[in-house]
């Protein structure tokens, strides 16, 4: 398995596994062209993660590219580092379900890291008091798929502290990363504090803010002093802080630029600068209200 760190660094997870810290982020790369493209041109750069989600409906496209376009690379299953995620739909009594039909999608023989994508059950209120156990028979199951070997690891996205204090509290097997929104003018410090209490790996998205952070002055004169673009800046300022990132593009020489994070270090000065944008800003939906 030695290819799959690539060039680039990786983070060891909790469950002893090395994942690469830069990853194709794959939501809105639903037409099969796009998507056999956008894993052709990662695989060509160095990647070698990709995240996808049950949710986005691109799984049998995404594994479809993978299966076909990994032997052009030189590459195995084993050199790739696969994520996915259970359909909110699912969440609780259909996790099984859910998590089967990932796995069957995919058609990858397993999946790397699977995480419960959202805190909350599609159909019912934030604030329905079923949320909690709904969660909790969610882990329950991919804690079962885990120990079969399906699910090398598992994980969660978009809790909340509350969220992952009470897992904590109920689960057999920690969670081995957390997925959440995460950039310069959303640092997530109480979070992060609770990821590395627990020992679980904290990992970035939307590391750009929808696109809106690639136009805030600072980025742009801090991209402009070091000669790199805005969103190698933004996804740089992550990366150095240990914190792994999962870009999304369909475009072959964005996902070119979007690699290029490791030939050039911010200073410390830049890194205070970016960081001091923190005002709570969220530009994705927020799990804050989910029981």
């Amino acid at each position: 398995m030695s290819s799959l760190v690539s060039s680039f660094p990786s983070v060891l997870l909790n469950t002893g596994v090395q994942m690469p810290i830069l990853g194709l982020g794959t939501y809105k790369s639903v037409v099969p062209e796009d998507v056999h493209r956008a894993v052709d041109a990662a695989l060509l750069a160095g990647y070698r993660a990709f995240d996808s989600a049950a949710a986005y409906q691109n799984e049998a496209a995404f594994g479809r590219a993978l299966r076909e376009l990994l032997p052009k690379h030189g590459l195995t299953r084993e050199d790739v580092f696969i994520t996915s995620k259970l359909d909110p739909k699912d969440q609780g009594e259909k996790a099984m379900e859910g998590a089967l039909c990932s796995l069957s999608q995919l058609d990858l023989g397993y999946i790397d890291l699977y995480l419960i994508h959202w805190p909350g059950t599609n159909g019912l209120d934030v604030t329905d008091q079923r949320n909690p156990g709904n969660r909790a028979q969610s882990w329950a199951t991919l804690e079962e798929l885990h120990a079969q070997g399906k699910l090398k690891a598992i994980g969660v996205s978009n809790y909340t502290p509350a969220h992952m204090r009470e897992l904590m509290q109920s689960c057999k097997v920690p969670p081995a990363l957390l997925q959440v929104e995460f950039h310069p003018k959303y640092v997530q410090t109480e979070l992060r504090k609770v990821c590395e209490e627990y020992g679980v790996c904290f990992q970035a998205y939307s590391s750009l803010g929808k696109g809106e952070l690639i136009t805030d002055p600072v980025v742009l004169e801090v991209a402009k002093n070091c000669g790199r673009t805005p969103g190698q800046v933004l996804l740089r300022w992550a990366v150095q802080q240990g914190v792994p990132v999962i870009p999304k593009s369909s475009n072959p020489e964005r996902i070119k630029d979007n690699a290029r994070l490791f030939d050039f270090t911010l200073s410390d000065a830049d890194m205070d600068r970016l960081s001091a944008l923190d005002c709570g800003r969220k530009y994705c939906r927020d799990a804050a209200l989910v029981v």
